[in-house]
């Protein structure tokens, strides 16, 4: 475990006056199916910071890279009945991993989140035909290919119907996510 994570378990503890293990428990007592479920809950009945109970729900539905022990796995699971959305992935990554050393590439259960400091963007096979890049532009007026999201992981959304819709556009947008992120 990184530094970053024993801190926010430990502060969690601090301020909260229960372990993870603790809050685990009794969320996992009230049957919640849902992230946003434990959310709402943890935030408005426990007033647990965002941070922490996206750190709770994050670990109590092992959502989260760290509770996987096949990063691969993870990955191949989200494009089951998607495969050929697969390419899709696979040339981001390939393209993006380029843009510097200080990517970190975390599988989640539906999307990958690619991190610098912070997310700058998230890759998600929503649907059949719809792929989803999630970019990070705090302030950007959409344009062209770059959409407003409506979620709150992200800012900003770039839709792909097929590997062709990837074009220079696509990656200076989320070149720019990843210039902010640092």
């Amino acid at each position: 475990m990184d530094n970053a994570a024993q801190t926010m378990l430990d502060n969690l503890k601090k301020n909260t006056g229960k372990s993870l293990e603790k809050w685990i428990e009794e969320v996992k007592t009230l049957k919640f199916e849902k992230h946003g479920q434990i959310m709402k809950y943890l935030k408005e009945e426990k007033g647990l910071t965002h941070g922490f109970a996206n750190l709770v729900a994050l670990k109590t539905l092992a959502t989260d890279a760290g509770s996987h022990e096949d990063q691969d796995e993870l990955i191949n699971n989200q494009y089951k009945g998607k495969e050929h959305f697969r390419p899709i992935y696979d040339k981001l990554i390939v393209a993006i991993s380029k843009f510097g050393n200080d990517i970190e590439i975390a599988p989640k259960i539906a999307n990958v989140s690619l991190r610098r400091k912070k997310q700058f963007a998230l890759l998600h096979p929503v649907t059949k035909t719809r792929f989803e890049i999630g970019i990070n532009l705090k302030g950007q007026e959409p344009s062209g290919k770059l959409l407003p999201s409506g979620n709150a992981m992200c800012t900003h959304k770039i839709n792909l119907t097929g590997i062709d819709d990837i074009d220079q556009e696509v990656f200076d947008w989320v070149r720019k996510a990843y210039q902010n992120a640092g």
